[in-house]
């Protein structure tokens, strides 16, 4: 009986971080998007991604996931 209270104190300390929600998301795009000469605001950039989501679903899923890897690729060679 102890054993198992002791798995469970465990389990409750290796309790994983909450995956970020869609509005995490577009909140950190609006962030980095907010830039001096811009000066986007989270409505518009919230708008404008959910434009993109509106297209990006008009496509097979095969080849919105294709345009997903592009656009991580992309993304990848610009930090680098």
């Amino acid at each position: 009986m102890a054993k198992k209270k002791a798995t469970t104190t465990a389990r409750a300390k290796t309790k994983k971080a909450a995956a970020p929600t869609l509005n995490d998301i577009y909140d950190k795009v609006a962030a980095r998007a907010d830039t001096e000469g811009l000066n986007l605001n989270v409505a518009a950039t919230k708008r404008v991604l959910a434009c993109f989501f509106d297209v990006l679903e008009e496509y097979p899923s095969s080849t919105a996931f294709d345009f997903i890897a592009k656009g991580l690729k992309r993304a990848g060679s610009r930090k680098a």
